[in-house]
């Protein structure tokens, strides 16, 4: 009886393990560079600014955690200690919605560069092109003012003869910021 009993327990056993093949097996090293990975976005969210950080959607252990290592002087070995922390709570929660959320910022962050240096280019064709530049840029964005634009350019040439400070550069770039960031 108890040989029957032992074969019922192995049959059961291998049972067990025929159920457990669907789960994939993952390396210590793979754990590890998750953990890391966790970790590094555990540490991003805790780089944001207030604002930023309140974008992401996050639960209240989580928010808690990188609001207080916010607070932690970075030189301190308690600050390395929650970054662990706050990848060790990660790795207990779907992290999809927040890294697409810090996709989105990233995106947001881009459009933003892109955006000023297209500003940037516009100022430097106006003051090393004049009025070419000056028809092109109204023809993309017809809210600008020619003769403005003209003035500024006039202002900014007197300027670099008389090697005087930039102000009509700087004001060039902000109209352009204005009236552009507008449309």
């Amino acid at each position: 009886m108890s040989e029957n009993n032992h074969h019922s327990e192995e049959e059961n056993l291998f049972d067990d393990i025929e159920q457990d093949d669907d789960v994939e097996f993952v390396s210590k090293t793979e754990l590890k560079r998750q953990s890391a990975e966790l970790q590094k976005l555990g540490e991003a969210l805790v780089n944001l600014t207030p604002a930023h950080l309140a974008t992401i959607p996050l639960d209240d252990d989580l928010r808690d955690s990188v609001e207080l290592a916010q607070r932690i002087n970075r030189k301190k070995d308690g600050y390395r200690r929650q970054l662990q922390f706050i990848g060790k709570l990660m790795r207990g929660r779907d992290v999809a919605d927040i890294e697409a959320a810090m996709a989105k910022l990233a995106h947001q962050h881009q459009q933003t560069n892109a955006a000023f240096h297209a500003l940037e280019k516009a100022r430097d064709a106006i003051i090393n092109e004049g009025d070419d530049a000056i028809q092109r840029l109204i023809e993309a964005h017809p809210a600008l003012d020619r003769q403005k634009l003209r003035q500024y350019h006039r202002q900014i040439k007197k300027e670099r003869e008389k090697s005087a400070a930039p102000k009509a550069f700087r004001e060039l770039f902000q109209y352009l910021k204005e009236v552009i960031h507008e449309e």
